[in-house]
């Protein structure tokens, strides 16, 4: 099957995110952690990229990024995911596949689709039972936004966000929400309104993505 065509462009917002290998786990203490968000924090200093979002689970990772320019996606993710793997191997003697393959994207409206992908992204350990709220997972963007942490690896988002920020990202997500985050996370499909998402798909031939991917079914 051909590969989805990523659609970088200048200008816009993505949600990026990879799991490991068949799925294993790949942060197995917090020192794991610990090494990926410095890496996060390295990558800043090299590239033209602004991380609006991220969180590390134990067997992937979401991000929110904006690069200056859309190539600057593909150095920063290309340099991450190597230099991650690297030190993986040597800390723990191994060799192979760390992650199943090339990252999955997406566009991102810069709307309150853009609150709903932050929640989601932050909230990921609190649906995943992990936590009871977002304050209390130490790997992702949730704790630096309330003011809780001392890195500075994010930046502002163009979007005001509601007052109790931790309250809306605890809160459960409907079922139509993550329906429609999880088929743009598959199909590579913008997020946002219809219409925008049109526009974006025809303007960088990504027309493919709307649609489920597969043989159409014969009919009988």
């Amino acid at each position: 099957m051909p590969r989805i065509a990523r659609g970088l462009s200048d200008g816009y917002i993505y949600h990026v995110l990879n799991r490991g290998n068949g799925r294993q786990e790949v942060f197995h203490k917090d020192g794991d952690y610990h090494s990926f968000v410095c890496l996060l924090e390295q990558a800043l200093e090299s590239f033209n990229v602004r991380i609006l979002a991220y969180c590390a689970m134990p067997n992937h990772f979401h991000f929110l990024l904006q690069p200056e320019k859309g190539e600057d996606l593909s150095t920063f993710m290309q340099w991450l995911m190597t230099s991650h793997v690297r030190r993986y191997h040597q800390h723990y003697g191994t060799s192979g596949h760390v992650w199943q393959g090339r990252y999955k994207s997406f566009i991102v409206q810069d709307d309150d689709h853009l609150l709903t992908v932050v929640r989601y992204i932050e909230g990921n350990p609190v649906r995943a039972n992990l936590v009871e709220t977002a304050k209390s997972w130490k790997w992702s963007s949730h704790l630096e936004r309330v003011g809780r942490h001392h890195t500075r690896i994010i930046s502002n988002l163009p979007i005001a966000t509601p007052i109790d920020w931790t309250a809306y990202v605890d809160q459960s997500m409907t079922t139509g929400e993550v329906e429609r985050l999880r088929r743009s996370v598959n199909r590579h499909t913008p997020f946002g309104l219809d219409s925008w998402a049109s526009d974006v798909c025809e303007k960088l031939g990504l027309e493919s993505t709307l649609h489920k991917r597969g043989r159409p079914k014969k009919e009988k």
